[in-house]
């Protein structure tokens, strides 16, 4: 998986590509979804939600440009493997998921695996603002037109913000990062969801 589907695309961070070779990707699955775990593509981990395919997990990481002593914040816990990665370039990682189920499963997996990361279940649109500012925010479900106005506030200074955004049906990964945004590589996430809890 790291050399063909991670360096072979180019992926360069190479603490990046050291936590993707470290986390156990299987564990953070169903049993019953495991055999697909490293395949090149997202899967299904139930409740209408999927886990990352492994090269959109690591580029988020790449694009965060983390030096290890930041807080970031991971928006769409899901599975928990995008946090767990996370937790392996950052100091700290506060993980936000809506759905209970999603959030207590991911919860359990991390805590037996021993990645320390803060699991909450809320709406992840409104952030942690009692965490901010956050040296990087990671959102793993596709925003229309903007990413949520509190995330962005969210962001310390020079940090950065990956999101999936959908504009007229162009949907693609962009970097958000002191007023300027870049677009990146086309994606499909599941929606964002806001509001209330699933």
């Amino acid at each position: 998986m790291v050399e063909l589907q991670l360096r072979g695309r180019g992926i360069v961070d190479e603490r990046v590509l050291s936590a993707m070779a470290e986390v156990p990707r299987e564990r953070f699955l169903p049993e019953d979804r495991r055999g697909r775990a490293y395949h090149d593509g997202a899967v299904d981990i139930g409740e209408g939600q999927t886990m990352s395919q492994p090269w959109i997990v690591a580029a988020t990481a790449s694009l965060l440009e983390l030096s290890g002593d930041e807080r970031v914040l991971d928006v769409g816990t899901g599975s928990g493997y995008g946090a767990a990665v996370l937790s392996r370039v950052a100091a700290e990682v506060v993980s936000i998921e809506i759905d209970e189920r999603l959030a207590a499963r991911a919860r359990a997996v991390l805590d037996e695996l021993g990645y320390p990361v803060e699991v909450r279940t809320d709406d992840g649109c409104a952030g942690a603002p009692d965490r901010a500012p956050f040296g990087g925010i990671a959102v793993a479900a596709t925003a229309e037109d903007e990413p949520p106005p509190a995330l962005l506030d969210q962001l310390g200074p020079g940090a950065a913000l990956v999101c999936p955004v959908r504009r007229e049906g162009d949907e693609r990964l962009r970097r958000f990062r002191g007023g300027r945004e870049e677009s990146l590589s086309a994606v499909r996430f599941v929606p964002l969801v806001r509001g209330t809890r699933a």
